[in-house]
Parts: structure tokens; C-alpha cells; sequence
């Protein structure tokens, strides 16, 4: 590392160590809309019980999308590697939340410290990893350059970078290539992340293609029948769609939609499930004040006959409200945020719909759209003249998840292709603890 790249770096710290009472501040403005911020903050600095593991492998995964495409690998490591703890960190409540969910006290869970050389280090001290994967997108200078600087090695799975990512680096694209080039292996999910990824000064060497691990998204026995019986509740012949990952500036736009659809279809059903928990009871009464007869998952379970809008105000139940419905609009795209994760409704063969601004999953949309396995709108008016359409011809919905269903299968393998290099670089198995979960 060279004497440019350590005064940078030194300049980063600084700059990160001044803005901590900005992001503890941001930390207890969250948390006047989640109270779950309020707890734990000593972790982000390093400081929690020492778990006494064994050498670890550490995962991180920022929140719950990135967590969920990475249980496929944890799970593989939870079966082969059983003498080895497990570290899952991240950084929301939900993730945090939804890690002890999925897993309990078969991980040790804490929240990932922040980009400071001395929570870095007690963090390590008390991990002690012997393998560091961390999920997508994170880059973060201190924790890598002290990875590489102590030997661990450390790998982006399922690696993804978005234009604006690579702007957004600037001044600090010396930093960010010696961070990536402390990296044992980056494995992208497309030949344009990993394009992304060069520009920003990866290694080629250490460089791969090895596509989308979300395409190996476990579809759990029995969801199918699951989502039929639940229909039994509204009616199994509604039209039902849903709404998933909404955010503020499009939920009103999904009403609107949902109005121009029981025009037509006056017994139509939205299933909606906002993106963040602290916007549940605001979206609830939001459709309330739209006219609808609400209903929400804490309080009513399910729909009845007579409801035009559930809300879904739980966390972790998305995957049987999909399977439940006959169409699903992925949010975050009526508006730049970017969309979420569309391939959750195409693994189980519902017809996917999706706004103007994908960015975050640009290539698996295209993908998608390309085998008429998605469709594309523009404005929440379009998104209620689409649901017309597709409710007035089931043959076309029918073709739409089809097809879905079979891009999904032919993309699939990432997982196999991504774990295999990754044992690769563990060291030889010693004696492990058991490994401990902290509560969310």
C-alpha cells in the first residue's frame, strides 16, 4: 500500500470518527420509528460479551434480502462444517431480527461495528474468523485492509455494483481498489458487476463470474397448497395481488391501481406489505382513508371475503402471501429507489410486475421481461390498467408464471459454484464451542 493510499486512509478514519455523532444521531432518529435501533448500539463499537468461539466463519449480510440469499451457503457450511461456528452480522433491526428467526441458537449473531480501527479490532479479537463472506455490495477500507493485514481471508459472494455505486466512490477510488484488492475473491453476479468491479480496481486474477446466487432461492415443500388453503379464507376465485416491499412515495400510486382494478373487478383483493416495519400502522391508515375495508396480518390473521386491502404488517411471511396471490408488483420501482428482489414471486410462477426504475436488479429484470416472465409499466396508472388485463385473461397470467418458473430453474447453480471455491480457502478443521445467538 502505497503512501497515497495510507494518507487516504487516515483521512477516511478521520473523517469517519467525526461523523460518528451523525450516525448515532441518524441511529436514535430510527429509532424514535423502530425502538429496535435504541438497543445494542455497544456492538456497532465493538463491545459485547466475548462468545468464546473457536475460529469462525463470518458472514455478513446487511439486511434481510442480503441474509435471505445467503442462507443457501449458510446452510451448507451449518452441514458440512459442523466443528465450526457460524458469525452472521448486519446492520438493520429486521435483519437482525430475521436472523434469529430463521436460525436461533445455531449461529452466533451481532451487529457488523462500524468502519473504525478500534472496533474493528475488539471485534476481531473476539471472532477470531478464519473466513470472512460478505454478501453483495459492502466495501468498507478499515475492516478489508485489517482482514488482509492478519491473513483472513475475505470474499464478495454474489457481488453486485450499481453505476451510481461506482460514481458515488470519487475521490475515494484509491482506497476503494486497495480494499478490493485485499480481497481473496470477488465473485459477481454478471459480466457488467464485474466490469464494475475492475473500474473500481479489482483484481482480475481474482475475479469471476459466477451469476446470482438469489436464483437458488429456496422454495419451501408445500407452499403452493399453503397459499390455496389461505385462499380458502377470501375466496379462492378473487383476483388477488400483491404489493411487495412498498415504499411511501408509491403506496398511494398502489391504491390508486387497486381502485381502477375494482372498477372492473369489483371483489378484488391487495395484499400489501409495506417495505419498512415502522411504516405499518401509517400504510394501514392510508388505505383506510382511501375507503377500502383494511385488514392487517397482527390483528385479523387473514383476509375475509368482505376486504379490499390486508396489510401485511409481519415480518418473514412474504414467500406464503406470494404464493397466495395471482400477481405480484415488486415496489421500489414506481419511484428511483431501485426495486427489490423480484425473483421470490418468479420462483414460485406468479407473473411479476414492475416499474420504470430497477436499477438494483437491472439485469435479472431484463432477464424476466426478455422470457415473458415479467411485465414492465411505467406509472401507478399503467399498474392498474396491467392488473385489468391480466385478471381478464387468466391464460395469459398462467403463461406469465410459466415461464417464470422456467428462467428460474435454468439460472440456478451459483450456490453449488460459489461454496466450492469458498471451502476451498478455509484452513484445516479444529475444535469449535458451540455457537451462541444474541437477542434482536
Amino acid at each position: 500500500m502505497g503512501l497515497g493510499v495510507r494518507l487516504l486512509r487516515i483521512v477516511y478514519t478521520m473523517l469517519m470518527y467525526a461523523a460518528t455523532p451523525v450516525i448515532l444521531w441518524r441511529l436514535m432518529f430510527r429509532g424514535i420509528r423502530s425502538h429496535a435501533y435504541f438497543r445494542r448500539w455497544m456492538e456497532r463499537f465493538g463491545f459485547f460479551p466475548d462468545p468464546r468461539l473457536a475460529p469462525a466463519i463470518w458472514i455478513h449480510a446487511v439486511s434481510v434480502g442480503e441474509f435471505n440469499a445467503a442462507i443457501p451457503l449458510i446452510e451448507r457450511f451449518l452441514g458440512d462444517h459442523p466443528q465450526r461456528p457460524v458469525v452472521i452480522t448486519t446492520i438493520t433491526p429486521t435483519g437482525s431480527e430475521r436472523v434469529n428467526k430463521v436460525y436461533g441458537a445455531r449461529v452466533f449473531h451481532v451487529y457488523l461495528p462500524y468502519d473504525l480501527p478500534g472496533p474493528i479490532k475488539r471485534f476481531l479479537n473476539r471472532i477470531r474468523p478464519q473466513l470472512v463472506v460478505v454478501m453483495e455490495t459492502e466495501i468498507w477500507p478499515n475492516l478489508y485492509l485489517t482482514l488482509n493485514a492478519r491473513g483472513i481471508p475475505v470474499v464478495i459472494a454474489n457481488g453486485r455494483l450499481s453505476e451510481r455505486s461506482v460514481r458515488g466512490y470519487g475521490p475515494a477510488l484509491p482506497l476503494i481498489r486497495a480494499a478490493l484488492r485485499a480481497c481473496s475473491w470477488v465473485a459477481a453476479q454478471s459480466q457488467t458487476d464485474a466490469d464494475r468491479f475492475l473500474r473500481l480496481g479489482a483484481d482480475p486474477s481474482r475475479l469471476s463470474v459466477e451469476g446470482n446466487i438469489k436464483f437458488d432461492l429456496h422454495v419451501p415443500a408445500g407452499l403452493a397448497e399453503q397459499g390455496i388453503a389461505m385462499r380458502a379464507q377470501w375466496g379462492r376465485s378473487r383476483p388477488t395481488w400483491l404489493a411487495a416491499s412498498t415504499h411511501e412515495a408509491e403506496e398511494a400510486q398502489v391504491l390508486e391501481a387497486h381502485a381502477r382494478a375494482l372498477g372492473r373487478f369489483p371483489d378484488a383483493l391487495l395484499l400489501v406489505a409495506p417495505r419498512h416495519p415502522e411504516r405499518f400502522k401509517a400504510v394501514y391508515q392510508l388505505c383506510k382513508s382511501y375507503g377500502f375495508r383494511t385488514l392487517q396480518r397482527s390483528e385479523d390473521q387473514l383476509p375475509d371475503r368482505t376486504a379490499q386491502v390486508f396489510v401485511i404488517d409481519t415480518l418473514g411471511e412474504l414467500l406464503k402471501f406470494i404464493a397466495s396471490s395471482d400477481v405480484a408488483f415488486v415496489a421500489g420501482s414506481l419511484e428511483p429507489i431501485g426495486g427489490h428482489n423480484v425473483l421470490e414471486p418468479a420462483a414460485l410462477g406468479k407473473p411479476v410486475i414492475v416499474g420504470p426504475h430497477t436499477f438494483n436488479f437491472a439485469e435479472i429484470t431484463e432477464l424476466l421481461i426478455q422470457e415473458h416472465a415479467a411485465l414492465r409499466i411505467r406509472s401507478g396508472i399503467e399498474l392498474g390498467g396491467e392488473l385489468i388485463k391480466l385478471f381478464a385473461n387468466p391464460a395469459r397470467m398462467a403463461a406469465l408464471g410459466t415461464a417464470a418458473l422456467a428462467t428460474v430453474a435454468r439460472e440456478r447453480g451459483a450456490v453449488t459454484r460459489i461454496y466450492r471455491r469458498l471451502s476451498s480457502l478455509l484452513p484445516a478443521a479444529q475444535t469449535s464451542t458451540q455457537a451462541q445467538v444474541r437477542p434482536p
